[in-house]
């Protein structure tokens, strides 16, 4: 939870104890900060005791796994914490990054086989090709929320090896497809068993990062769209080589080889996704886990001391349907749902039709996969460049529109462009949109810090995910088989829902602005007895307090 400033009563004197069995060492004052915000520092939301005792309180009552680890008084140096959060970048973020490419090598495979004459190998034409990814989007939209809910019931260590090993299965069966029929089928299946993947893995990192920590790991995180897209595309290149081995077309060898390997993946992340940061000791990762006590004590109290809702649910506790209603109710989230649903409207039909474009203008399909390689790598570099930078400035609406305000001039060239302009310009163009910011992790950690509540979080996760499917169905039928090859009717619809999208990103900064100062009055009204009195008593819950402050 993020709390306004307001009287503060002085911290008593950090109590001097040696690490000894249970009890947390403390350390020397000198230099436990930095300017980066590691290391413990004088204040902090637990610093008066009122509060303190209110969200102790809280996290008993709630069963959070992590409640013995709490101490407002323990401290550590920034130096201490920097260490340990290379460490979980290592243990966790890594192994994050492996699951998440083996879903996204899942996702796009489809665009390189369909560059291989899969289409016409099984008596499909373009406009049944965007029918079968409507169905795809359409059951992976209507799976995250359900999914989510499974996930925080079960625990995400237990769902998501399931999942990952589920749609390596069904997505190497689609090396069997004979006709449209199979096609629809498989792309419900894998629809409905990705689906839960994104918002449930974004929950799960919560448990390790501070929310400010979240977006640049997110931007990492999504790196693994461009190394699908490179490694992708070289691993594509030579497997579509093998047409005629056993008389199989390379489209079929993509489909079979690419599920084995991530059939793998899945069987490994039932043991190297632990639960939360105090329950990583198993057969398989040690019987003394990944963290000392020490270390445990650190991830908890500046996880909560940064966000104390993140103690306000146990990790393997359901949201029933009366925390679900909750969460949909809180209407203050809706914006970034709305931005969810049209920021990756424009990029998506480019990013789809890439290599089937190139093909359609006379490039071979070992030709046509290669260059779909550059823009993937700059899509990487300004992924981390732009989030790094709102990191940095602590800027999300503004530094989101970017991702928009990149694209206009690119596909204000497409639309005007004459036809008979040459084929490596319009490749240029397309490549240019398909470099632009991606700032997905900005919009995702800003999503999650305005939930404040573990249950809104799990909720708004699959929420805003379900949004950003609705809008790819939209992008996936935007370019029509009547369009082709150079999709002129389509371009301008785009153009259109680039504008609409940097317009609607100022107008969200406006409202989270006013919602703040709207707040602020009737806090600032309340005396300090007031308040503390209704931090202690409020029924007010998640981005209902008063306290609670939006960012922007």
């Amino acid at each position: 939870m993020s709390t306004v400033n307001h009287d503060v009563k002085e911290p008593s004197e950090v109590k001097k104890t040696e690490l000894s069995g249970s009890s947390p060492a403390s350390v020397s004052r000198e230099s436990l900060t930095d300017q980066d915000g590691y290391g413990s520092s004088d204040e902090h939301v637990f610093t008066d005791p009122i509060v303190a005792d209110y969200w102790r309180g809280v996290f008993e009552k709630a069963g959070y796994e992590n409640r013995h680890r709490f101490d407002p008084e323990f401290t550590w140096t920034a130096e201490e914490e920097r260490r340990l959060v290379r460490k979980i970048d290592f243990r966790i973020m890594l192994w994050a990054w492996i699951m998440f490419f083996s879903l996204d090598t899942h996702r796009r495979n489809i665009t390189r086989a369909i560059s291989d004459n899969m289409l016409p190998e099984i008596g499909m034409n373009t406009d049944e090709f965007n029918y079968g990814q409507t169905i795809f989007l359409a059951s992976f939209l209507s799976a995250e929320l359900p999914s989510g809910l499974i996930s925080k019931k079960l625990g995400a260590d237990r769902w998501i090896p399931t999942l990952i090993i589920g749609w390596s299965i069904i997505a190497g069966a689609q090396a069997f497809l004979q006709n449209k029929t199979g096609f629809y089928a498989l792309k419900v299946l894998l629809g409905l068993i990705m689906g839960g993947f994104i918002p449930d893995i974004v929950l799960w990192l919560t448990y390790f990062y501070k929310s400010r920590e979240l977006p640049l790991r997110l931007a990492w995180f999504w790196t693994a769209i461009s190394a699908t897209g490179i490694l992708g595309s070289l691993l594509a290149a030579g497997i579509l080589t093998m047409r005629g081995i056993r008389d199989w077309s390379g489209w079929r060898w993509l489909f079979l080889i690419e599920g084995i390997m991530t059939l793998v993946v899945g069987v490994f992340a039932y043991g190297l996704m632990p639960p939360g940061p105090c329950q990583t000791r198993n057969w398989f990762r040690g019987k003394n886990g990944w963290f000392t006590e020490r270390e445990e004590y650190i991830m908890v109290n500046r996880l909560l001391r940064d966000d104390p809702s993140k103690g306000d649910m146990n990790n393997r506790q359901a949201v029933g349907p009366k925390l679900l209603w909750k969460a949909i109710k809180d209407w203050e989230m809706w914006p970034l749902y709305l931005i969810g649903l049209t920021a990756y409207i424009p990029p998506a039909p480019p990013n789809t039709y890439l290599a089937f474009i190139l093909r359609q203008l006379g490039f071979s399909v070992f030709q046509a996969n290669l260059l779909t390689i550059p823009s993937q790598f700059m899509f990487a570099v300004n992924l981390l460049i732009f989030t790094w930078i709102s990191k940095k400035i602590d800027e999300r609406s503004i530094l989101s529109s970017i991702s928009n305000i990149w694209m206009l001039p690119f596909f204000i060239a497409l639309v005007a462009l004459p036809a008979n302009t040459s084929t490596w310009i319009r490749y240029g163009l397309l490549s240019g949109i398909l470099s632009y910011p991606y700032c997905h992790a900005i919009l995702v950690g800003w999503n999650a810090k305005n939930s404040n509540a573990v249950r809104t979080r799990a909720v708004s996760a699959a929420l805003y995910n379900m949004f950003v499917q609705s809008g790819n169905m939209i992008g996936t039928n935007i370019y029509r088989d009547d369009d082709k090859p150079l999709y002129i009717r389509g371009n301008k619809i785009i153009l259109g829902i680039v504008c609409f999208n940097i317009v609607l990103m100022y107008l969200v900064k406006a409202f989270y602005l006013w919602r703040n100062r709207v707040r602020a009055r009737v806090w600032d009204a309340l005396s300090p007895q007031e308040q503390d009195d209704y931090i202690v008593n409020t029924k007010d819950e998640g981005l209902k307090r008063l306290d609670f402050r939006f960012v922007h």
